[in-house]
Parts: C-alpha cells; sequence; structure tokens
C-alpha cells in the first residue's frame, strides 16, 4: 500500500502522504536503535548547547531592555588624552547638565546627574545592612522609568526621601507596609521612605542599585559640591539624558563633543553620548570611538554553538551515509514500484526531522538539569521562557531545521542509488564513498581541537596575569569601608587598640583600597617638565602605616615616618610615576602640585592596583588623614582568621558602632579582576568537552559500523594468523590518520584567532608551543581510546563464528 501510493503521489493526499512518512520513519528508527540512539543523543546535546547559547545571547542583547525607553536614554561619557593614551570614561563635571537644559532643550528632553553606585548602610532599629544606591535628580526616575509598587516616583525631589526597591524594602521591615517608614544612612541622615520600586532584573545596569537618595540630600552631606557647579575640571559625577523623540545620540554627540572646550581652551577633553543599547555589549573605546566590548564573546559564543549543533549534524550524516549499502536494495525496490527521488529524499528527510524532534525533547531535559550550573557559571539568571509561543515556534522551526540539515545529505545521496544495479547484487559504494564521512571527521575534530586550545589557551592567559608580581603581600590583608563619620578621628587609638588584641600585625588608612585607585588627578609641575604635555597621576591618600600594612618594596629613598614632620608636604612615587616624570634620580626633587611644593622621599616598585592585564599606573602617595576611605587591616599569621576576625570585631563596633563589621579580603578582591577571563574559559571548557563527546560519540558509531562491516575479513585475518594487536592497529590506523590531519588544520587556525585575542591584553602570555602538542596528544588518545573497545572487541570474536555469520 506505501508503494502503490507513492506510485500514484498525485492520487494521494498530502495529510496521508506524510503521515505515511512518518510511519515509515518511525519504523526505521526502531529498526537501528543502537544507531537512533547515538544519532538522537547527538543531535540532543548538540542542539541542548546551541539552546544554552541561544539563552545566553538573548539575554545579552536584550540588556536594559526592561526599561520601556531604553533606545531613548544616553549616558554622557567624557573623552581625555593623558600620558600619550586617549581613554574615554563616564565620569564628567557638574555644568554639563546646566548647559545642555540652557542650550540643548530640543534635543534632551531630561538631564539626570547621579552620584557613582557606592554602598550605604540602611539601618532600621538594630538592623543594618549594607548595600549599593545612588544619589540622583528628580528626572532620573523619568529617564530610567522605576516600576513603582507603592509610593510616590517623584519622591526624590525631597532631600529627606528614599525610595527603595522591593528586595532592600522586604530586608529592612519584612513584609509591613514601609511607606513612611524611618531609615538611618550610614547614621548620618534620618529618611523617610516615599516608595517601593520593583527589583531590576539582572541584566540591567541598574541591577545592583538597591535604593535611590535625593540629589538635594547629597548637595546637604558634601558642601564642596556647590563649589563645582561651576567647575570643568572635576569629574566625579555620572550624567544620563533622556533624547527628544526625534534625536539621536550621534547627532546629538556632534552638537555637543566640544563644548568643555569654550570654557576650558587648554583641555583636551570632548563629550560623547553612550546610547543605553550600547552600555553593556560596547562598553570599549580606541581613540574616542567605540570599538567594541562583551559583543565579541557574543559573536564566539554564538560561533561556538552552531559549530557544536553542526558536530551533532555531521554525526547523523556519517552514520546516514555509513550504512547506505543495509538501505540500498530499498531504494532498489521502491523506485522500481514507481516512487520518485523526490519522494525518497522527502523520506529520508522525514526521518532526520524525527529524529530532531525526539532529540528536541531530549535537548530541553538536558537544559532544565544544565541551567542551574550554566547560570552559576554564567553569572546570569536565565529561565526556559515557558508561557512565550514566540519561544516554542523557535524552538520547534529550529529543530526542523537542525533535521533538515542533518538529513539532507544522506537524502541525497541515499535517493541517488540506480535500482537496477542495486537489486542485480552489483551496488558498491564506490571508491570514493567514504571520502565524504573523512571529510567530515576530518571537520569534527578540527573544531574539537580548536576549542581545546583555545581553552588551555585562556587559562594560560589568567595564569599568567595572575602570578605577575603585584609589589606587596596579599596575604592576611583586609579592608574595610569608612562609611559611617564616627569611624574617622579615631585613627591613632583604634590602630593601638587593634595591635594590642595581638590578631592584628598592622593598619593603615587610604583613599582607595590597594586593588584600585579611586583618583586620578593633574596640574603637577617640576623641573625639567615639557609644558605642553599634561600628565595625569593616580593620586592615593593615606596614613604613615601605609607602606608597612601593605609590604611595599622601597626601591629608592624611605618610607614615610612621623619622626620627619616635613612628610606632611611628602610624596613617594612608584615606578611608573618616575619614568613619567623624566626624572633621573627623583628622591628630594620638588614636584608642584596646584601650585604646592612636595618633595619626593621615596620610591616604591611597581604595585598592581588596577588591571594585572595592563600596564602600571604613575602614581603618588601622600600623607592626608583627612580624605582616607578604606581601611587596611593585616592580621597576624600565626592566628587562625576566625579567631583574628573575632577579636578585632570588637573594636570596630566600639569606635564605629552604626556599621556592621563588613569587610573584604584583598586576595579575593585581586581574583575578582581575572572573573571575566575564568567565566569565558569555563564556559568554553564545557563547550570543548561537550564538543568532544559529540564527535567521540560519531567515532564510536563508525568505528563500530566499520567492525561490523569488516566481521568476515577480521575472520579471515584471524585464521591467518592476524593477532589481536594486528587487528586493532586495522580499524585504529584510519581514524588516526584523519585526527592527525585535524590536528594540522587546528594549529595555524587557533594560532591566528588566539593571536588576535591576545593582542587586547598589554601584558598576555606568550603562546607556547605545548599548548598545541598537548592539545593535538589529548585528540589522539581520545581517538584511540573510543576506537579501541570496539576494535579490541571486533578482534575478540570467534573466526568460526565471523565466517559462519557470512
Amino acid at each position: 500500500m506505501q508503494h502503490l501510493c507513492e506510485s500514484r503521489y498525485f492520487r494521494c493526499k498530502p495529510v496521508n502522504m506524510f503521515r505515511n512518512y512518518f510511519v515509515v520513519a518511525w519504523r526505521n528508527i526502531l529498526k537501528s536503535k543502537w544507531y537512533s540512539l547515538i544519532n538522537t543523543l547527538g543531535l540532543s546535546i548538540g542542539m541542548a548547547v546551541a539552546l544554552l547559547i541561544g539563552l545566553w545571547i538573548w539575554d545579552e542583547v536584550s540588556y536594559d531592555h526592561y526599561y520601556p525607553n531604553h533606545a531613548r536614554v544616553a549616558q554622557m561619557m567624557t573623552t581625555q588624552t593623558f600620558n600619550g593614551h586617549t581613554g574615554t570614561g563616564q565620569a564628567v563635571s557638574l555644568p554639563i547638565a546646566k548647559e545642555l537644559r540652557a542650550k540643548y532643550g530640543s534635543d534632551v528632553s531630561k538631564v539626570a546627574q547621579t552620584s557613582w553606585n557606592f554602598g550605604h548602610i540602611l539601618a532600621v532599629g538594630d538592623k543594618k545592612i549594607s548595600e549599593g544606591g545612588l544619589f540622583a535628580e528628580p528626572d532620573f526616575t523619568e529617564i530610567v522609568p522605576i516600576r513603582m509598587l507603592s509610593g510616590r516616583k517623584d519622591a526624590l525631589k525631597d532631600p529627606s526621601s528614599i525610595l527603595l526597591n522591593q528586595s532592600m524594602a522586604r530586608a529592612l521591615f519584612g513584609k509591613e507596609d514601609v511607606v513612611g517608614r524611618i531609615v538611618k544612612m550610614d547614621n548620618k541622615a534620618q529618611l523617610r521612605v516615599a516608595g517601593v520600586f520593583e527589583d531590576a532584573p539582572r541584566n540591567t545596569s541598574f541591577f545592583e542599585t538597591k535604593f535611590l537618595l535625593s540629589w538635594g540630600q547629597y548637595a546637604l552631606q558634601n558642601d564642596w559640591l556647590k563649589r563645582n557647579e561651576t567647575n570643568w575640571g572635576n569629574h566625579s559625577w555620572q550624567l544620563f539624558v533622556l533624547l527628544a523623540p526625534q534625536a539621536d545620540a550621534a547627532r546629538v554627540t556632534a552638537k555637543i563633543k566640544d563644548m568643555p572646550k569654550a570654557h576650558n581652551k587648554d583641555g583636551n577633553e570632548s563629550l560623547i553620548l553612550q546610547p543605553m543599547d550600547n552600555f553593556h555589549l560596547y562598553s570599549d573605546f580606541t581613540d574616542g570611538k567605540v570599538s567594541g566590548g562583551r559583543i565579541r564573546f557574543v559573536w564566539l559564543f554564538g560561533i561556538i554553538g552552531a559549530f557544536v549543533l553542526l558536530l551533532a549534524c555531521i554525526n547523523f550524516m556519517n552514520l546516514s551515509t555509513a550504512r547506505s549499502e543495509k538501505r540500498a536494495k530499498e531504494v532498489g525496490i521502491r523506485k522500481t514500484v514507481g516512487s520518485l527521488r523526490g519522494q525518497l529524499i522527502g523520506q529520508f528527510l522525514c526521518e532526520s526531522v524525527v529524529v530532531a524532534l525526539l532529540a528536541l525533547v531530549l535537548a530541553v531535559v538536558w537544559v532544565l538539569i544544565a541551567l542551574p550550573f550554566f547560570n552559576t557559571l554564567a553569572d546570569k539568571d536565565m529561565h526556559l521562557p515557558w508561557a512565550q509561543p514566540l519561544f516554542w515556534l523557535l524552538v520547534v522551526g529550529f529543530s526542523m531545521f537542525t533535521g533538515l540539515l542533518a538529513g539532507s545529505y544522506p537524502a541525497f545521496y541515499l535517493s541517488s542509488f540506480e535500482p537496477i544495479k542495486v537489486l542485480k547484487g552489483s551496488f558498491r559504494a564506490g571508491r570514493y564513498a567514504s571520502l565524504p564521512r573523512k571529510i567530515l571527521v576530518v571537520v569534527q575534530f578540527t573544531v574539537s581541537v580548536t576549542l581545546i586550545i583555545g581553552t588551555i589557551l585562556v587559562f594560560e592567559q589568567i595564569n599568567y596575569a595572575r602570578s605577575r608580581p603585584v609589589g606587596y603581600s596579599r596575604e592576611g590583608l583586609i579592608v574595610l569601608n569608612m562609611t559611617t563619620p564616627e569611624i574617622s578621628g579615631h585613627y591613632d587609638v583604634m590602630r593601638g587598640d587593634l595591635l594590642h588584641t595581638g590578631a592584628v600585625v598592622d593598619m593603615s588608612e587610604s583613599s582607595s583600597p590597594v586593588t584600585d585607585i579611586w583618583s586620578n588627578q593633574i596640574g603637577f609641575n617640576w623641573k625639567g617638565k615639557d609644558p605642553n604635555t599634561v600628565p595625569l597621576f593616580g593620586i592615593v591618600a593615606c596614613t604613615h602605616d601605609f607602606g608597612r600594612t601593605m609590604g611595599w618594596n622601597i626601591k629608592e629613598g624611605r618610607d614615610f615616618s612621623r619622626k620627619f614632620i616635613t612628610d606632611s608636604g611628602g610624596m613617594i612615587l612608584n615606578e611608573a610615576a618616575v619614568k613619567l616624570t623624566g626624572l633621573p634620580h627623583p628622591v628630594g626633587e620638588i614636584i608642584q602640585w596646584d601650585d604646592k611644593p612636595h618633595t619626593v622621599i621615596g620610591v616604591v616598585k611597581d604595585m598592581v592596583m588596577q588591571s594585572p592585564y595592563q600596564p602600571i599606573k604613575p602614581t603618588i602617595f601622600y600623607l592626608d588623614y583627612g580624605w582616607t576611605q578604606v581601611i587596611t587591616v593585616r592580621l597576624n599569621p600565626a592566628m587562625t582568621t576566625k579567631a583574628a576576625l573575632a577579636a578585632i570585631e570588637p573594636v570596630f563596633k566600639r569606635y564605629d558602632p552604626g556599621s556592621s563589621f563588613e569587610y573584604h579580603f584583598v586576595d579575593e578582591q585581586y581574583a575578582r579582576k581575572f572573573a571575566d577571563e575564568k567565566r569565558v574559559g569555563s564556559l568554553a571548557t564545557v563547550f570543548a568537552v561537550l564538543a568532544i563527546f559529540i564527535s567521540c560519540l560519531g567515532l564510536f558509531g563508525l568505528a563500530s559500523f566499520v567492525a561490523e562491516q569488516r566481521t568476515r575479513e577480521i575472520g579471515m585475518r584471524k585464521v591467518l594468523g592476524a593477532s589481536l594487536f594486528n587487528v586493532w592497529r586495522m580499524l585504529s590506523r584510519d581514524f588516526v590518520v584523519l585526527v592527525i590531519i585535524s590536528c594540522l588544520i587546528a594549529i595555524p587556525i587557533s594560532w591566528i584567532g588566539l593571536h588576535q585575542w591576545l593582542q587586547q591584553y598589554e601584558y598576555r602570555a606568550p603562546m607556547s608551543w605545548w599548548v598545541f602538542a598537548v592539545s593535538s596528544l589529548g585528540a589522539l588518545a581520545i581517538t584511540l581510546g573510543t576506537v579501541s573497545w570496539q576494535a579490541v572487541r571486533a578482534g575478540l570474536i570467534n573466526p568460526v563464528s565471523a565466517l559462519r555469520s557470512e
């Protein structure tokens, strides 16, 4: 009945035809359970990887789309050139906002200045919570529209008000109605909760902003704010704008880019409006222009996902074409009774689509199992959008496309057999019939070996930067932020109490932690300085004990000392700062800073305080007890960390009762500098392992088929005296040759790609030969391990049984 339907195609309804295709496809799948299992498993893993990467890519490209007017929001950026380097950053001066409102109202609907998302302590009774929040002008809630759950959205007009997000409100008050309740901030201000807004998703720029504070309150706490309202040189704030409906960020940038030069003719500053849609993916700038960002990871993982899925499709093609002789008679009979080639193609494509749909079900199961782990690895909060019809339409369409792609070559290949040759028994696959399969195996292992090489080199780069000398000792260092005013002004007494506990070796205060530099300044002059240059230095205000606490290395001169009163006007330079000044013997030289003389008393070896992948920033250290914001403590190595922390906690609570005892280990803060690269390496490792697994799965299926196909040959060889080793070598040789070819192709491809990737780091690992050698040998070992099981199994078959079966 099946063949009559096919021979009278024009009389059959399409529904009956496809139902017939499905029934035959299902029977063929059940008939070859082993190969169907390999195909389904391989495809399901490839599809699961593609689904996970697809979810990750969607999370990335939809960043900030939570805000309905994201296409009109932009942040002001400034581009400046210092020390021969042009950089673009988010810090802006205060007068820009006033001029935007006054002169560019037709292009900019709303303007709002904000502080940075620094941590503040919110207290309700004895409950104290430290989280990040912004001081912002009232229009900020219109530019970045928060979704209010209760209270007033315009509350930022009132300096005594605060807006909490839902999580913060629950943490402070539980499930009570919090509007109108009082919160104490940093043990300074009593603020009234004016509203609660919805938590922003993780894939937003303001996910870590847990509360909003009035700009008026910021002005009350910082009297120097008013003095900087006309200062175009102090870049200490952020600025966000809502563009007019007809405005475009690029056109508005062209109008305003030279605004600062009209007020500071000696300056080299220009302005850029960065659209919110580019905040996340296009955050890197070169010479004042966008040069990329996380978008390179989107492309990278998109390509990896496509290749892993391709590997799974190759498995399907290889196993289907390898079994061509077993289905040749079927094709011959069906063509004899009138089946058209198009009908045969449809039948084989239907089989592959059925396998793909089965694989989709299994892939969804894999994704559900892997998603929690994947979220942790990728630092995401992704979920399958079960309730969105578009998602299921895309997923089913994607799986059908995968099935058609995987089954295309086998369908056209199998349907091309000539029925006369097949039925006469004279059909042979041909001398070069296995060539396409060999090419596909080479493609599989080329991709897999390239991924292995890339993964190893990513971790090599991380380890290379991690092992870079940092210029100080991180062991036992902890830092605490000086958030409340009570902690200030007690330095000497508190330090004495901490040393008296025996848990502390030394303590100091500074304007920034040793893992960062929070202030950069210009306005320096010295003997022999080129008057046409405007050098930029990192500035760290510190106490006398900073160097001893950090364990820095004095190269020339001496450390700060209480024995010398003149050290209040002294400076210590790092090696990069000495190189920038060009002073051959800097100790004793005078450096003018804002026309005030400072004597260089020492030079320290460079310390890695910022990115471990970039050159050391020229940095100046000077004494200033009034500008410190961070406490650094070195714990006694003779005590356990737990005991030491328990001993010093009461001391901090005595001097800072308004804060909770929150500390951070310096080595953990330093480790965070490698987070992005480590995350990429970990994800690449997972994908490389899956790629190898899929490739080996296909190799296992092919080896199994080849062993089955050559059963009689193996039996005859054993009768003639062939050993188990001879059989193993015979079956393994061809696969090993293919993998060697793959390695020879993968090595130059990966070298070119990774060389380009490493160029983004100025401090980068060398591309050692052993990375390529280990990857290639590993691929060969995996190949031999995969094929050997089938080869040994075939070699152990009794030759009498093998010959009788023929």
